[in-house]
């Protein structure tokens, strides 16, 4: 298996458990990186900085894009998030899986600069399931938990980009799940190159043997 990682896309409608998920998989297996996003929102209860996200303001971050420090960057909701790039280079060249848990618009950004990225949605399996989810997080008056659902219908157009949809129904088989997706990705051709260029090298090389 060739070294460099894989660049791989986590989104999902807010209140799909991507958060939990991202956690789960990081806990389970020794392969997978997290990069921390930054963003201008505000940290909700319990967020830690540096971990969950970098926060800033929208000068520093309007500073970051400007100088190119970052992958890709969307608004959503009003708020900059942003991925920035030193850390994402650094661990696919050590053969860690860095997980981005990024929305839809960045994603997309993400596959137009990166197309070997691999991109996964997380869904919940009902709608009912969803909101009953964003109700249960206690941080959000129901005119914002409104506009969430609103924005997952707008997003729901989008979900064929993506390589694949996974159902976020119990945590252990979803992360299981996502691991076994990113093992096969792993044995696409276009993530085999060194390996195809070896194979073409000893076929060459023993065609032109024996032809002499």
């Amino acid at each position: 298996m060739e070294k460099k990682g894989i660049l791989m896309v986590i989104s999902g409608f807010s209140g799909a458990g991507k958060g939990t998920l991202v956690k789960e998989l990081l806990r389970r297996y020794d392969e997978y990186a997290l990069s921390v996003s930054m963003t201008t929102r505000a940290p909700r209860p319990g967020e830690q900085e540096g971990v969950d996200y970098f926060f800033t303001d929208r000068a520093h971050f309007e500073d970051t894009i400007a100088r190119d420090g970052l992958v890709e960057y969307a608004q959503y909701c009003g708020n900059y998030y942003g991925t920035p790039r030193a850390y994402v280079e650094e661990q696919l060249q050590a053969g860690k899986n860095v997980i981005l848990e990024i929305e839809m618009q960045g994603a997309l950004k993400i596959r137009e600069k990166f197309p070997e990225s691999l991109l996964l949605f997380v869904t919940p399996p009902s709608v009912a399931e969803l909101e009953r989810r964003l109700t249960g997080r206690g941080t959000e008056d129901p005119e914002v938990i409104a506009r969430r659902l609103a924005r997952a219908a707008e997003e729901s157009e989008g979900v064929e980009a993506y390589d694949y949809i996974v159902v976020n129904d119990r945590l252990e088989k979803c992360a299981e799940e996502i691991h076994m997706l990113v093992d096969a990705a792993r044995r696409a051709p276009v993530r085999r190159k060194e390996l195809i260029s070896q194979i073409r090298e000893e076929l060459y090389c023993f065609v032109k043997g024996v032809q002499n």
